[in-house]
């Protein structure tokens, strides 16, 4: 990662043993949000966004084991603050290859052994605790206790603090649905009365819980945290989830015991003036921890041929199909065929509970071996506590194979242990040259900048909810994600269903899984959605039968040189263009309701461009499947009006 960094000022408030200062105003580098910070007596702070008050008060605090309060009751011994403009290359460019990261910055060190650091961005506010303890610590609560303007509404995903999947509905109500008998996940986003957009959410998570809200029915935001667990439930063999489902039994009366010298969590308020500003912000990358990687080359980002949603359901072939070694090979002759540098081996590889034994049908050696000559490359799933426990030796086997990367599965905890795997798990597969996948996960918060091998997070209720239940991975939900889950980070939703159907027509077959929503809203998916390691979803006997559709998908990147959100509105419609090298593509998606938009294409550089574009057919509000292939000149003078069909979709590429 190569950074060029500008230090407009560094200037040192107060040099004195104590600064008798006690209230702060800093400023983002454009002057729009301001930040008022009461250090003294009872931690708080306020923030105004062109005006207007979008956060009244927040309340902060830490609250240890022994009893030690860092709540601003201890004397501030100085303070510093600095305004930092520099530009983040990403060795994985999730939305842009080069990130602006320019902020104004106050850190409030006090005599009791802790600091507190605050952030202000053009479009967010942060900020952290930091200790420095010479033992370890127990932190038994962390106080963060937001005001936010009366008469708001909220994106709620009700969640358990014990065992969440991050795999949840949202649920648009006012905020004085949020009481205490209920908690939210991250990120949370709000709309104000003033029309502004307000967002939630953390970075840098790590040795640590993560972060939950509840609520008393009225205008504040409560924080609060798994505990830590003590110990288990028992699992039975006998019973369902036996190898990955491990719910907390007793809990400490804290909620992390750490080192005493470190940084805690980022607390993140992003700010924009409309829906659409919310696609493009980077604020959670920029506040993970640098890569702790010298060596990123090895780290290719790409799409999956993937079995487990489509049920190895390949047909026209002269073998049982189904999870065997000649299956596998049939899946990377499909990707090779394609320019599919990878394939996945989902669930039944090996034996449950043991990743070293492999199933009868698998000869592993001999897929992998096939995989390199034909240029695919193979990435395996497995349990997390099963790797866990596990970790080297299962490493040290990947690597003799010649694996690429793992999907690792069903955390569904974001407690501190928890939280703790993800990191182990990020750093041996890193060690052994690994790409990993995160499903049954909790949402991004920092970890994909400190190892960027870490290269897509489920923690999102994607396709394969189609396969049970039309409830879940519905248009609605489409057009949701990007301006909420995807603003923590990538995610893998699993797109690519070539059997797409409308409502009526639906039905949740899971061995022969169909869509909601029309062919072109998936293809569109492909532009909209972050996902450094893409995958398709369908089988490869499907694809092959639909080979317009093939051949776009498989020429959308899957990392981008820019992001450029183009219209959209929360639930309802998203449209957006992106560029990678010349090339630039663009989606659009709609919810349920039929609608007809406006692309403005003035982004393009001048002179004439080639476009192929995929619209809805006439009849996609019947069949799904209905599409129209086109191709058109096109100049940066064009404003495109694009049709929409219910659950539908628009994509294209122009060159």
């Amino acid at each position: 990662m190569k950074k060029s960094i500008l230090l407009l000022s560094a200037a040192l408030l107060g040099c004195a043993p104590l600064v008798r200062a006690q209230d702060y105003h800093l400023s983002a580098p454009d002057g729009k949000t301001t930040v008022d910070i009461r250090a003294k007596g009872s931690l708080q702070l306020s923030v105004q966004h062109n005006g207007s008050a979008v956060v009244p008060g927040l309340r902060l605090a830490m609250e240890l084991g022994d009893g030690t309060a860092l709540n601003g009751e201890s004397k501030v011994r100085k303070t510093q603050k600095q305004s930092v403009k520099e530009t983040i290359q990403a060795p994985v460019a999730i939305k842009n290859s080069s990130i602006s990261n320019e902020y104004n910055e106050l850190r409030v060190q006090y005599r009791d052994h802790y600091a507190i650091t605050f952030r202000v961005y053009n479009d967010a506010v942060a900020y952290r605790f930091e200790t420095d303890f010479p033992d370890s610590i127990t932190v038994k609560n962390e106080t963060c206790d937001l005001q936010v303007p009366a008469g708001s509404e909220a994106f709620f995903q009700w969640a358990d603090l014990a065992f969440n999947s991050y795999e949840h509905l949202y649920d648009k109500a006012p905020l004085d649905s949020l009481t205490a008998s209920r908690n939210t996940q991250l990120p949370l986003l709000l709309n104000a009365p003033g029309g502004q957009k307000i967002l939630f959410t953390e970075s840098d998570l790590r040795d640590y819980p993560g972060l939950y809200f509840t609520g008393q029915g009225g205008q504040t935001l409560h924080g609060v945290f798994p505990p830590a667990v003590k110990t288990e439930r028992k699992n039975d063999p006998s019973d369902g989830g036996w190898d990955r489902n491990f719910y907390p039994g007793s809990t400490y009366d804290y909620i992390a015991r750490t080192a005493g010298k470190r940084s805690f969590p980022w607390r993140i308020i992003a700010l924009a003036d409309n829906d659409a500003r919310l696609l493009n912000n980077e604020i959670v990358y920029k506040l993970g921890a640098p890569s702790r990687l010298q060596d990123v080359s090895w780290i290719k980002p790409g799409q999956v041929a993937w079995d487990w949603w489509n049920h190895w359901n390949v047909t026209g072939v002269d073998f049982r199909a189904g999870v065997n070694t000649d299956t596998y090979k049939y899946y990377i002759d499909f990707a090779a065929r394609h320019r599919i540098p990878y394939i996945i081996m989902d669930e039944g590889w090996y034996k449950l509970g043991n990743i070293l034994e492999r199933t009868p049908d698998v000869d592993m050696k001999a897929i992998t071996d096939y995989g390199r000559q034909k240029g695919v490359g193979v990435i395996l799933w497995c349990v997390w506590r099963t790797l866990d426990e596990q970790m080297e030796p299962a490493m040290q086997l990947f690597a003799q194979w010649g694996v690429k990367g793992v999907k690792v599965d069903f955390m569904n905890r974001d407690d501190q242990a928890v939280v703790n795997f993800y990191w182990r798990c990020a750093e041996a597969a890193a060690r052994h040259h690994m790409l990993v996948d995160f499903h049954g996960a909790h949402k991004p918060a920092g970890i994909l900048r400190t190892y960027p091998n870490v290269i897509n997070f489920e923690g999102v209720a994607g396709l394969e909810n189609d396969k049970w239940t039309d409830k879940l991975a519905t248009p609605q939900m489409a057009v949701t994600l990007p301006y909420i889950r995807m603003f923590a980070g990538p995610m893998d939703y699993t797109p690519g269903a070539m059997r797409n159907a409308q409502q009526r027509d639906f039905a949740a077959i899971n061995d022969n899984p169909m869509s909601l929503g029309t062919r072109c809203q998936q293809l569109a998916m492909y532009v909209v959605f972050d996902a450094p390691l893409q995958m398709l979803a369908d089988n490869p006997t499907a694809y092959e039968n639909e080979k317009e559709s093939l051949d776009f998908i498989t020429r959308v990147p899957t990392t981008w040189d820019q992001t450029i959100p183009l219209d959209g509105k929360v639930g309802e419609y998203v449209a957006m263009a992106r560029r990678k090298g010349n090339t630039y593509f663009i989606g659009a998606m709609t919810n349920w309701t039929a609608r007809d938009i406006t692309l403005d294409l003035s982004f393009l550089p001048a002179g004439n461009h080639r476009m192929v574009l995929f619209r809805d057919g006439v009849n996609a509000d019947r069949n799904g499947t209905d599409y129209k292939r086109e191709e058109r000149s096109v100049t940066r003078n064009d404003k495109l009006t694009v049709h929409l069909a219910p659950g539908g979709g628009w994509a294209a590429r122009i060159e």
